[in-house]
């Protein structure tokens, strides 16, 4: 268990930032992590409870007791075998995932949790620097073909899993780029593109086919979602051409603002604005840019997607970044006796929010208003939440400025188009209807068709993704072969 008495001898580490000032002059990550020594002191603070909460709470169910001691011991290659046994892709989970294992830690509930994300981060990096991370090629080809189709988290765990398994798999992608929100959605600062590129680079070692620019179906003309497609293939062609399909996209439909003015010029969704900026740091030039520079930007949408437009913002050079959500401020610290193991309410200040940002809670959007055709401010009113129910405050309407509005208030369901040219059924929300059994999970009510990750579940964490592309795999192999040497 590492040391027997850690947790009481030494306290959380901090990965630690470059200064704000450095930072927002580029898109580079500036997160700096931990060194071997301060690795080894947060991973000695690891109790190996007997019920370890933190890998039930994490959602790809990572042995972290396990990694935290060989961490310790300085047995760093056992660690990775340890880490990389559970999770395809510890280096996006390692930058991005909010650390629900942390949460659970059993030293959460009177003290700080240990740093496993940091202690994860670590493992990853040395991992790639050492040269562990290597094509793993299936012995014994299968001769079945499967599809998958969108390639964010979900997809490529999916891809590399089944190809380990002796499939032939090609991988379907409308836009011009590997990586789904990966790629477009995460700004470069959090996660810059070459982690994608580089487990790309394996994966079409271990035999997995990439094809960008494909759409499945065909998107419809109103939809705002990213697409650079420049060819389209009919779902029942790809279901003629392969034995299984694996629907794995985002769930990419903006919610919306339906209020007056919503049509003035400076209006745009999150997934209109962040991808832009992707494609220009990789090199890309984009016609009539969104652009913060000097201007007023307002975010509507406190979570994670409305930080992202914060700290892209302060990149841009705006001359304020206020953020709105619409739910009260929580508390500074959880009540963790009522919370523990599960996701704490508490107040979340990114990196982004310190680099510059107002925020405003308990606040909504009656009206956008304009001069001219553009938008130049809002008009809000204070809410208050009595019986589950919002309730206006009155005499509290006021008018903001703003030259520039983003809208992050999250994602309601996958572009519908896509399944409905398969004939899947949906669910309430939206998705794509289809269980989480150990036997039959996944499947869609179409033979061979199956869907995991946002399209399934709706919008949620780069983390469940992973953890549903590589329970579809299995899924999706023992319909192929009848059995499955697959993990779930």
């Amino acid at each position: 268990m590492g040391k027997i008495t850690g947790f009481m001898e030494f306290g959380r580490i901090e990965e630690g930032y470059k200064p704000v000032a450095e930072r927002v002059k580029n898109y580079k990550e500036f997160v700096i992590g931990l060194d071997d020594a301060h690795s080894r002191i947060q991973a000695a603070r690891c109790m190996d409870c007997g019920t370890p909460f933190c890998s039930s709470g994490c959602p790809v169910n990572n042995i972290i007791p396990d990694f935290n001691d060989l961490v310790y011991r300085g047995d760093w290659k056992n660690a990775f075998a340890v880490l990389d046994s559970t999770n395809n892709f510890p280096e996006f989970t390692g930058r991005i995932c909010p650390a629900p294992c942390e949460a659970a830690c059993v030293l959460n509930i009177n003290d700080d949790a240990v740093g496993i994300k940091s202690i994860e981060h670590a493992i990853i990096d040395r991992a790639w620097a050492e040269g562990w991370v290597v094509p793993r090629v299936a012995v014994h080809k299968t001769g079945k073909k499967v599809a998958v189709v969108g390639s964010g988290p979900a997809g490529l765990a999916a891809a590399q899993q089944l190809a380990r398994a002796g499939h032939d798999v090609t991988l379907f992608e409308k836009n011009d780029r590997i990586g789904g929100l990966l790629r477009y959605g995460i700004p470069d600062f959090k996660m810059e593109k070459k982690h994608i590129d580089r487990r790309i680079g394996q994966m079409q070692k271990e035999g997995v086919t990439f094809r960008t620019g494909v759409m499945i179906g065909q998107l419809p003309k109103d939809s705002k979602v990213i697409n650079w497609a420049t060819a389209t293939i009919t779902p029942e062609q790809l279901q003629k051409d392969f034995d299984a399909v694996m629907l794995t996209g985002g769930a990419e439909q903006s919610r919306d603002l339906p209020v007056p003015g919503r049509d003035l010029d400076g209006i745009h969704f999150a997934m209109e604005f962040l991808p832009q900026q992707n494609k220009v740091n990789a090199g890309d030039k984009v016609k009539g840019q969104i652009s913060a520079a000097g201007k007023h930007v307002i975010v509507i949408g406190g979570g994670d997607t409305g930080s992202d437009c914060v700290g892209t913002s302060n990149r841009h050079g705006a001359a304020s970044v206020t953020q709105f959500e619409l739910l009260p401020q929580p508390p500074i610290e959880e009540n963790r006796p009522m919370t523990w193991p599960y996701w704490p309410i508490k107040l979340r200040t990114s990196s982004s929010h310190q680099e510059g940002c107002e925020r405003e809670f308990a606040i909504s959007t009656k009206a956008l208003v304009g001069d001219k055709g553009k938008v130049t401010g809002l008009t809000t009113v204070r809410v208050e939440w009595k019986d589950g129910k919002m309730l206006e405050v009155p005499g509290s309407e006021q008018t903001l400025r703003a030259d520039l509005v983003l809208l992050a208030m999250g994602f309601t369901a996958p572009v519908g188009s896509i399944l409905e040219g398969f004939g899947v059924e949906k669910d309430a929300r939206g998705n794509a209807r289809a269980g989480t059994e150990a036997v039959g999970g996944y499947a869609t009510n179409v033979p061979g068709v199956f869907a995991a990750g946002d399209m399934r579940r709706g919008q949620s964490l780069v983390v469940w993704a992973i953890r549903e592309g590589r329970q579809a795999a299995r899924a999706v192999d023992e319909f192929l072969m009848g059995f499955s040497e697959l993990p779930r």
